[in-house]
């Protein structure tokens, strides 16, 4: 999907997202690099948004637009409906909630607050629940690559993800921590990949499966509750 259909895409959610109002902006002009240095991807803002929690109208937030690409081709591949190699206008909506209720709650207080360590081991639970969504490793480094996203970029994205989670479970409800029996009942449901396993061989797989599905459950609640305090732009080309 080329950047224009994102564009597009972005347009049409202007009726379904509210308050919502257009407007135009272009990135800015950057040097021509050296004959010699590495092409660099060029970017620009396609989505500007503020809420109280960031720091309201004075303190804007803005979503560029391969990051916003990388994350919807990251909602088609975890979408077991969808055309291979394609993500549609649902992905991108999906993508944009996902990434502003992510950006709140990585923004708010959290008490105690995590350690650096904390955030780090969080940070690999959620490349292993981001794998997970895109039905394997191989498909997100392909996913990053094809948006040129970098390493350093998707560690960003895997820190904010840490620091939203550590402030559900720490400030709503304990999450991250399920114990055994809780485990056991939903394995036994048969609603996990891991069905007909024995516990004792998929137990820490299970867990990272099933904290990754309340977090997800979690995180869509929070926005919709939140979604009335968000005000959003999108910046379309000129």
């Amino acid at each position: 999907m080329r950047r224009l259909g994102l564009l597009s895409m972005l347009t049409a959610l202007l009726a379904l997202v509210s308050p919502v109002r257009s407007a135009h902006g272009q990135g800015a002009a950057v040097e021509p690099p050296a004959p010699a240095a590495a092409p660099v991807p060029l970017d620009r803002v396609v989505v500007r948004w503020h809420a109280p929690e960031t720091g309201g109208v004075r303190r804007p937030q803005f979503i560029f637009e391969r990051e916003l690409a990388f994350e919807a081709r990251i909602e088609a591949l975890a979408d077991p409906d969808a055309e291979p190699g394609l993500y549609r206008d649902r992905h991108v909506r999906a993508a944009l909630d996902r990434h502003i209720a992510e950006t709140l709650l990585a923004s708010l207080p959290i008490s105690p607050a995590p350690t650096s360590v904390e955030v780090a081991q969080r940070a690999e639970a959620a490349r292993f629940a981001l794998e997970l969504r895109a039905r394997g490793r191989a498909r997100l480094l392909a996913a990053a690559a094809a948006e040129g996203v970098s390493s350093d970029e998707l560690d960003a994205l895997l820190r904010r993800q840490a620091r939203a989670s550590l402030y559900l479970d720490r400030m709503v409800a304990p999450m991250l921590e399920p114990s055994d029996f809780e485990l056991k009942l939903v394995l036994r449901s048969g609603a996990t990949p891991f069905k007909e396993q024995r516990y004792e061989d998929v137990a820490p797989a299970l867990k990272r499966w099933y904290v990754a599905q309340r977090l997800a459950q979690a995180l869509d609640t929070y926005y919709q509750n939140a979604r009335a305090r968000v005000s959003l732009n999108i910046v379309s080309a000129r």
